[in-house]
This record gives C-alpha cells, sequence and structure tokens, in this order.
C-alpha cells in the first residue's frame, strides 16, 4: 500500500447522524441497555473508572491543544476493554437462554452472577466462542466467574503465550487450523452442540443479539471517558476520537457515541471519528473503497486483536455513515507507538498503540482536511495493555 493511500477520507460521514431510538430523547442518557450495562459493570466487586490521561509533550509536538488517552490497561483484572462488552454480553446471553428453557422468570431487575451460574451449571450450559486474543480470555473469565466451561477456538497463529493466558481462564483452547475468520466458522458449527451458547463479538447473519449487547456494554467505556475528557481540559469537548477497528464492535459504540444526535441536541457537537487497522486486515478500509462490505485475507500481526478480515453485519452500516478517516498502520508504526507510549509512562500493547501511530498519521498527511488544529481536543482508545509479542515482517513501505 502506497503511503498517501494509508489514509482514506470517507466525505460521505461529514453530516450524518446516529439516530439512538432506543435513547430517552427529552435527556442525554444512554439507551436503556447500555444504562442497564453500567449499573451492572458498577456492581462487580472489581469494577472501577479506567484512568485517562493527558499527553501534554504529545500534544505540543503536534500542534493541538489535547491528546487524551483513555487507558483500557487493566478492566476487572484483564488487560483489555473487550471485558467491558463480554461480561455484559455474556451475561445477557445466558440470563435470555435460561428465561428460554423456563429457568428463569422474565425480570428487568439485574440478577446476581452466582444466582445465575447456578442455574446455568444446572442445566449443563457451556460457552463457546472464537478469539484473535483479548475476546476469549475475557469470555473465558466470565465462565470461571459463573462457574461453568468454556470452550474457545483460536487460529492456529496464536502465539502459545496467548493461548496460556485464556488457559490461566480456566478454558479450554481449541485450535483451528487456519485465521481467525476460520475459527468463527468452526465455532459457528461448534455452536450447534447441545448445551453450547455460542458468545461472539462479531455479527453475522442471523446472529445480532449477543453483539448489540456487547456494543452496550462497550458504552461504560464511553461514559467514563466523557466525564474524564471534560475534567482535564476544562469543560472542552472531544473533536477527534481515535479508535481500531477489529471486526467493528468496539468501533461501532464509539461512532454512535460520538455522532449520536441527542448528544447533539444537548450541547456535544459531534466529533470526527478516526478509525486504524493493521495492513493485514483493513477490511474496513476495502469496504469503504468497494462501497460495501468486503473481506479481505488476514495475515500474522502483532495487531492481533485487530486481524480481523471481515466486519460484522451491524458495524458495517454505522462505520460507513459515520466515521470520518480509515487510517492503515504497519508493524513497524505501531511497534514505534508502543515503545512512544511506554515512554511517556503509559503500558500499551500493538493494538493500543496503533491510534497513536495512527494519529501521527493523519496530523502528517490530513490534518488540514480534517480540521486538525491547535484547538482540537484528540482521545485515544488505547483498548490494551502491555504485552509479549514478536516484530514480524509486514507489507507496505513502512514494514520492517
Amino acid at each position: 500500500m502506497a503511503m498517501a493511500a494509508a489514509v482514506y477520507l470517507n466525505t460521505t460521514a461529514k453530516n450524518w447522524q446516529y439516530e439512538d431510538t432506543s435513547a430517552d430523547q427529552a435527556d442525554a442518557t444512554p439507551s436503556d441497555g447500555s444504562s442497564r450495562a453500567l449499573a451492572f459493570h458498577k456492581c462487580q466487586p472489581l469494577y472501577s473508572a479506567t484512568p485517562l490521561y493527558s499527553l501534554s509533550s504529545l500534544a505540543k509536538d503536534l500542534g493541538v491543544g489535547y491528546v487524551l488517552l483513555k487507558d483500557e490497561s487493566s478492566r476487572f483484572g484483564l488487560p483489555s476493554f473487550k471485558i467491558l462488552g463480554a461480561s455484559w454480553g455474556v451475561y445477557r446471553a445466558v440470563e435470555e437462554h435460561l428465561k428460554q428453557v423456563g429457568a428463569l422468570e422474565a425480570t428487568d431487575a439485574l440478577r446476581s452472577l452466582s444466582g445465575l451460574g447456578a442455574q446455568a451449571k444446572k442445566w449443563g450450559l457451556k460457552l463457546s466462542t472464537a478469539t484473535a486474543g483479548n475476546w476469549g480470555r475475557a469470555v473465558a473469565s466470565m465462565a470461571k466467574n459463573l462457574g461453568i466451561p468454556a470452550l474457545v477456538y483460536v487460529p492456529s497463529h496464536m502465539p502459545e503465550t496467548t493461548r496460556n493466558l485464556i488457559r490461566g481462564e480456566e478454558a479450554e483452547v481449541m485450535p483451528v487450523n487456519g485465521s481467525y475468520d476460520d475459527a468463527v466458522e468452526v465455532a459457528k458449527h461448534a455452536a450447534g452442540t447441545e448445551g453450547h451458547l455460542l458468545v461472539m463479538d462479531i455479527s453475522w447473519e442471523g446472529y445480532t443479539q449477543v453483539p448489540e449487547w456487547v456494543v452496550e456494554g462497550y458504552q461504560t467505556m464511553l461514559d467514563e471517558s466523557d466525564a474524564q475528557a471534560l475534567a482535564v481540559t476544562g469543560g472542552k469537548r472531544v473533536t477527534h476520537a481515535v479508535i481500531p477497528v477489529g471486526c467493528g464492535l468496539i468501533a461501532q459504540a464509539v461512532t454512535q457515541h460520538y455522532k449520536s444526535s441527542v448528544r447533539q441536541r444537548h450541547g456535544s457537537p459531534a466529533a470526527t471519528v478516526i478509525a486504524v487497522e493493521p495492513t493485514t486486515a483493513a477490511c474496513l478500509r476495502r469496504s469503504l473503497e468497494e462501497g460495501k462490505m468486503t473481506s479481505v485475507a488476514t495475515g500474522s500481526s502483532i495487531m492481533s486483536g485487530m486481524n480481523c478480515g471481515t466486519l460484522s453485519t451491524i458495524s458495517w452500516p454505522v462505520l460507513k455513515s459515520g466515521v470520518n478517516v480509515s487510517v492503515v498502520v504497519s508493524e513497524a508504526e505501531s511497534h514505534a507507538a508502543v515503545q512512544e507510549l511506554d515512554g511517556l509512562g503509559v503500558q500499551a500493547g500493538p493494538c493500543g498503540a496503533a491510534t497513536l501511530a495512527s494519529l501521527k498519521r493523519v496530523c502528517a498527511l490530513e490534518r488540514g482536511a480534517i480540521g486538525i488544529d491547535e484547538t482540537s481536543v484528540i482521545i485515544l482508545y488505547c483498548t490494551e495493555g502491555a504485552r509479549d509479542y514478536q516484530i514480524q515482517p509486514g507489507p507496505g513501505p513502512m514494514g520492517i
């Protein structure tokens, strides 16, 4: 990929608004599902808001007002934001399954994990999922909290260190000969086995409800960062939000949030959304260029959590309409960003650091086109903590 093509401007997204029909139109509050997810997270023993840092030296170097970083390196004892979506998605999926089999009465009240887990165990329920890394570990952690088994299907190129982290949550790791997308296909078929409940953070035709709950779960991170950003900047609003893509659900949550018509009616102007992908798995970029959801073949990447070749079907319409900028970064750029953040006191993994790499690329090439100047308030969603990885040769001029 030529360097100039590494930044793609999606001009059709400039005036798009997300209409959240489930939100209270009289108040700028999240939808009922997102509100329940926040209440659920807050009642968990390990809940605390993750920190937001103001990287003043970086802001000065880039010539902007603020560079803020939402640090998801420790969330419920795990090194990634994924547990927010996994915890709410698993909770709702297990609850709804048990309602359908007559094991639970319908209620809007939040149930305890211990009580829900006892019923799930009684009915012999197992969780099944596929993962590129952090999602599978998060689902396994929830299964452990519920006291039920989990089967986690992983691509063959996943490092043994990552597999062992998933095993450390008492899950059974099931290697699949192929890519993440191949692992998803195997997990789909395995979920037809009696007692296996599929919980995925990607949607496809006929499978949308659990991914929608996952998106609701990610709203907790956004509610936290809204309050934190206002406090750090003295009341200034975020103007640009930078987020990794992967299969699309976290990017969907961020895009919906910053393009929400309800927020705009209550004094929060829309922010420019910048989405970042690795050169090995730029499925959003390809889809934007083609004008339709398009899969790509993937290769090995240090940005393993973003190494997804197919977007979630519920995410594509939102990303197509609402993402302003698509940036593709190389292995070398992500690794350099990991090191730069380490020097600033932030322990980030390659996926989280990719947001910094993409911001630097945009500032170098397209800052004027997307309104980045000395007044900009830019937030980076650093979605994973530091982890071991091996540098891989990557495609493009910036590959190592």
